[in-house]
């Protein structure tokens, strides 16, 4: 029987399936080979008892994509769920969300909640100046008054969509009005801290309605880019892929470099977008430096190719050519 995870609580795995939620745990087999087992995974289940509702995982289906942080399987797109105030925007954090979704080569909707809050427009205008030039799909709502949410409705269809953003944006508030219920848990934002409070402690894929889901997560702020090379954030950019830019220099970080073509992009980049870009550079040259350091192989575990990031195989796990294991096999017998 085939299922998919919709939530993980310590061992125990929920996975719903056309029998119903079975609550599974993994093979031995699996546990010994450190499998990655995550919510929105498909999995083949055995040994299954339909009375106790209960089975075991024996295989993890081969999976279309895997976002990092939060983890979560088989992303369609990427609701990036920000309060326009109670917490205030932070321009800097939507880009790493952006970036984010970016690197993952999944689509991002930016969904600017609670819209309801007065002496907004202006700041509206800013981040359409901002945001829509680069085709982003921008939607403003408010999870209290319910605005936006039938707009919202037709863009999660067909989808698994993953929700995420700042504690306090208003997730949880937006799949309670989605669902016209209070399932999910909400609370307000500190008066202390003007921040957000955690409600949601896990990864939980919601249904709904048939083939359409939300992925609700926890909300979290610290998200880095200490992973990449610093030339390889430009393509997590969308102002770089614009026909003006035609820096003639490969390892160019456009960053004041004397020569660089990338003048007229920085001069239409927006002032938050570009501080956003240098803030990254400087976080990607700390792993630069690091790796440097620590002597280990300066080439990223990935490559960029056909607008995609793609794995590259290192050598310890790239098969052996059958003239070399008959070189091999020659040398033994000798």
């Amino acid at each position: 029987m085939i299922g998919r995870i919709i939530k993980i609580f310590s061992d125990f795995y929920y996975v719903e399936t056309d029998k119903g939620l079975i609550e599974a745990k993994l093979r031995t087999v699996l546990k010994k080979q450190k499998a990655d087992v995550y919510t929105g995974d498909f999995v083949e289940l055995e040994q299954i008892d339909l009375n106790s509702m209960q089975a075991f995982i024996s295989k993890v289906v081969k999976r279309k994509n895997l976002i990092t942080r939060p983890k979560a399987a088989n992303i369609t797109q990427v609701i990036i769920v920000s309060a326009l105030k109670e917490p205030d925007l932070n321009f800097e954090q939507l880009d790493r969300y952006i970036a984010h979704s970016e690197y993952h080569n999944i689509k991002p909707i930016l969904c600017f909640n609670k819209e309801d809050i007065e002496d907004n427009e202006s700041f509206k205008d800013e981040i359409l100046n901002i945001y829509k030039p680069l085709n982003y799909q921008i939607i403003f709502t408010s999870a209290l008054k319910k605005t936006g949410i039938e707009e919202l409705k037709p863009i999660l269809k067909d989808n698994t969509s993953i929700l995420c953003g700042a504690s306090g944006a208003g997730k949880s508030s937006l799949i309670n009005a989605i669902l016209n219920s209070s399932k999910i848990k909400t609370q307000t934002v500190s008066e202390k801290t003007k921040k957000g409070r955690h409600t949601t402690r896990h990864c939980e894929l919601i249904e709904i309605e048939k083939n359409s889901f939300i992925v609700d997560t926890p909300g979290f702020s610290h998200l880095k880019f200490d992973f990449l090379l610093p030339v390889e954030i430009q393509k997590l950019f969308r102002e770089f892929d614009k026909k003006e830019f035609n820096c003639k220099f490969k390892d160019c970080l456009h960053i004041n470099e004397t020569g660089c073509g990338a003048e007229k992009i920085i001069e239409k980049m927006s002032i938050s977008r570009y501080e956003s870009y240098k803030n990254f550079i400087t976080e990607a040259k700390c792993y630069e430096e690091k790796i440097s350091k620590e002597s280990l192989k300066t080439e990223s575990n990935i490559k960029y190719n056909k607008n995609k990031f793609i794995t590259k195989i290192s050598h310890k796990k790239r098969n052996t050519s059958r003239k070399t294991a008959r070189q091999n096999i020659h040398k033994e017998e000798i």
